[in-house]
């Protein structure tokens, strides 16, 4: 199991020693061995992979242990972070903020807290699904044209009750290959990066997602 320590400032603000002053000193008293520190000095407003998440999420895994200063470190805005909380507790990561340790998914309230940021994080997923719906029937309308033709898509696909899941993933600039692994743990039988490129290249929105620059 490996604890991993991800620190972020924007270049604004003061450097990122007083923050891992902070990490290591929470990490000295709780006799916590702190494996690997990821440092950013960048804005909050750059890309997962500027602000090295894509890194982090590939580094984590089940029961491994992830120390933050606090939760706006995580994310651009709020429901980016609750999504962000909820995909690493999902992969079976324990997070700790320690500035806010109420926050933590550890402790006697994990599980309340836990289907808290499932709440939140679930419904900007509808909010995203409503508004995608909205946009490809205001699309439809004006005349153009969505998706595959009529009766060339197959009736049950092993993807589609993770179609909304993938989305979310996508826009949250995730490879698929990370992505693949983290469905296939949700399946009774995992798929190849075969099927999910396939999946993907299938859905103009998907598609879409999957192809926007990462910058």
């Amino acid at each position: 199991m490996t604890t991993i320590a991800y620190l972020r400032v924007s270049t604004d603000e003061q450097d990122l020693n007083q923050q891992e002053h902070l990490l290591l000193k929470y990490a000295q008293q709780q006799r916590i061995h702190i494996d690997q520190f990821i440092r950013v000095e960048v804005s909050i407003r750059k890309s997962l992979r500027q602000r090295r998440i894509e890194e982090l999420v590939s580094l984590l895994t089940d029961g491994d242990t992830l120390i933050v200063a606090e939760l706006s470190r995580l994310g651009r805005n709020m429901f980016e972070t609750l999504d962000l909380i909820n995909m690493l507790t999902g992969m079976g990561v324990r997070i700790i903020f320690v500035r806010q340790p109420e926050l933590s998914t550890t402790g006697s309230h994990a599980k309340l807290l836990l289907a808290i940021y499932s709440y939140f994080a679930e419904a900007e997923r509808e909010f995203i699904s409503m508004r995608t719906k909205q946009g490809m029937a205001a699309a439809k309308a004006s005349g153009k044209h969505i998706g595959r033709p009529k009766g060339s898509r197959d009736k049950h696909r092993p993807l589609d009750p993770y179609r909304d899941q993938i989305a979310q993933y996508l826009k949250l600039q995730l490879p698929l290959r990370r992505i693949r692994v983290l469905i296939n743990q949700q399946m009774d039988k995992p798929l190849s990066y075969s099927a999910y490129r396939y999946f993907v290249r299938q859905d103009d929105e998907l598609l879409a997602l999957w192809q926007t620059p990462k910058t």
